[in-house]
């Protein structure tokens, strides 16, 4: 996983919407993101939308993905479209 969501996250809906890989979703309490769906916003935008629109600063780097994988996944996800 690149990114995640932490217990700080207030349900605000900013996050969902900009994500470009549709990877965001609303878990049981809060939203959570799809790893095998985030690419950190490799092959749409220079920083990850999430983080940049993030209001209370809740998302954070999980496990450290080199950016071979991340931009393996783009690829893989928009060979799909």
């Amino acid at each position: 996983m690149s990114l995640k969501i932490t217990d700080e996250c207030i349900n605000c809906d900013v996050c969902e919407p900009v994500c470009p890989n549709e990877a965001i979703y609303m878990g049981k309490e809060i939203y959570e993101i799809n790893p095998e769906l985030c690419t950190e916003c490799m092959g749409h935008h220079d920083e990850p939308q999430c983080m940049v629109f993030c209001p209370v600063a809740c998302i954070e780097t999980g496990k450290e993905e080199d950016q071979e994988t991340l931009l393996t996944r783009f690829q893989l996800l928009t060979e799909k479209v």
